[in-house]
């Protein structure tokens, strides 16, 4: 029995993971959640891990990263994915569940747990004690975020997502894509995808009459602050993209006597140059739209997007300035970030982000070292991403194979999916065994 406490901040989704992995270890919890004391503008109760968007954890197959991380997560017992299933609703091939079953399933079994302490107040102020987990998600308080800002730096904490669509490498048409920089300045860091008047005018057409998703009135403000969606921008004038974000000026082609009415530019996004990001495409659009009108781009009728864009409020670090793989921070030993605050999206990755704390913040008490989890496996490589991502240009990421260290043999395209899936089972078995003297419940 370990005596000495973590104190963890916020009951969400990461939260309650985190709470969860160290009392089921031993560990005595303070476990902080603001609500119902003080709401926060989107939720409606007082329960954990409340589902304030959709009511769908995604896709249950092992060949899509995020229900692979599902599995992965049921190697640690997850509280999340436990309740899940057993408030799940008939959803074809998602994990759906009833979101006030789920909810209060979590609510119950936290408040009952004999190592837990639950502490409805809102904290202000960065606590000292260490170990700590910050989970506070993308609303997280105004007095609290401020505190946060002073702690990491200024400009390194964020309060609204503007991010562009990222596609595979592999996905692009490079028979009409080609790398090149502007100017000749610098090496050949950009994919362009150039644009005749006739083609710039058949998406320009289909860009400004796209459906697009209406914010939330507390988020209203963001989408002029920041910064422009590209369909916004495109209503202003036919020709007002060629002078922004698509402007082809001092671009040579593949000849260097090509003449361009547009170019869309893509950027590397990680490290292995396997994904790209549209630059200067933040965007409202729904993903339905942005699949059919950013397809019209010559090159990319065949785009994979591993990631929507999309504008909407959040909290959330510049985790590759800030964090370990571990999800502790490098100057403040016994600090832990977890869920969406750590820069990735979605339900299943903050609560898996949250396991991961979790788990470090043992290895802290306890004076063992940290647990960097493999990239074969869905949870290392979305730590892996969010840490070692450019962090000019950083914004948060859905789990996608897009991320996972390549494969070292040679797989059909069409099984390299199931491959990658059987190759993260088989490195998460191993490790769960090589520290199961530590993970033991």
């Amino acid at each position: 029995m370990i005596s000495e406490k973590v104190l963890v901040v916020g009951a969400g989704l990461a939260g309650a993971e985190a709470a969860w992995q160290l009392a089921q270890r031993g560990v005595p919890v303070h476990l902080y959640e603001m609500r119902p004391h003080k709401m926060t503008p989107a939720h409606q109760t007082g329960d954990f891990a409340e589902l304030v968007c959709s009511n769908s954890l995604r896709a249950i197959s092992l060949q899509n990263a995020v229900g692979l991380l599902k599995e992965e997560m049921g190697y640690f017992n997850s509280l999340i994915m436990q309740a899940a299933y057993a408030a799940r609703l008939p959803a074809g091939g998602a994990l759906a569940v009833d979101r006030e079953d789920f909810a209060r399933r979590i609510t119950h079994l936290l408040g009952a747990h004999p190592q837990i302490t639950v502490i409805h107040e809102e904290l202000t102020e960065m606590p000292g004690h260490r170990p700590l987990i910050i989970a506070t998600g993308p609303l997280t308080s105004p007095a609290l975020a401020a505190q946060l800002e002073a702690f990491t730096g200024r400009g390194k904490l964020y309060f609204y997502d503007a991010v562009a669509p990222i596609v595979t490498l592999e996905s692009v048409d490079l028979e009409k894509a080609f790398f090149a920089s502007r100017y000749d300045k610098g090496g050949d860091d950009y994919l362009n995808c150039p644009m005749n008047a006739q083609e710039y005018e058949r998406f320009w057409n289909e860009l400004v009459r796209g459906e697009v998703n209406l914010p939330r009135a507390f988020e209203k403000e963001i989408f002029f602050e920041g910064c422009m969606p590209v369909e916004v921008l495109a209503t202003r004038g036919k020709d007002t993209l060629c002078y922004g974000p698509l402007k082809p000026v001092g671009l040579a082609g593949p000849t260097g006597h090509e003449k361009y009415h547009a170019v869309v530019q893509l950027r590397k996004d990680n490290k292995e140059g396997t994904l790209y990001n549209m630059v200067g495409f933040q965007t409202r659009l729904k993903w339905s739209e942005q699949k059919r009108i950013f397809r019209l781009i010559p090159g990319l009728e065949q785009a994979e997007f591993l990631r929507y864009g999309v504008m909407h409020r959040n909290t959330f670090i510049n985790a590759p300035l800030l964090l370990d793989p571990t999800l502790e921070m490098k100057d403040h030993p016994g600090l832990f970030f977890a869920g969406q605050m750590t820069g990735v999206e979605g339900y299943v990755e903050s609560a898996a982000t949250g396991l991961i704390a979790g788990l470090n913040a043992l290895c802290a008490l306890r004076g063992t070292p940290r647990l960097i989890f493999p990239r074969e496996t869905a949870m290392g490589s979305l730590t892996h991403y969010i840490t070692t991502a450019d962090p000019d240009s950083f914004q948060p990421m859905n789990v996608n194979f897009g991320l996972f260290a390549p494969l070292t043999e040679k797989v059909p395209k069409k099984m390299r999916k199931e491959r990658m899936a059987e190759r993260s089972l088989e490195s998460m078995s191993q490790f769960r065994k090589n520290f199961q003297h530590l993970l033991a419940e």
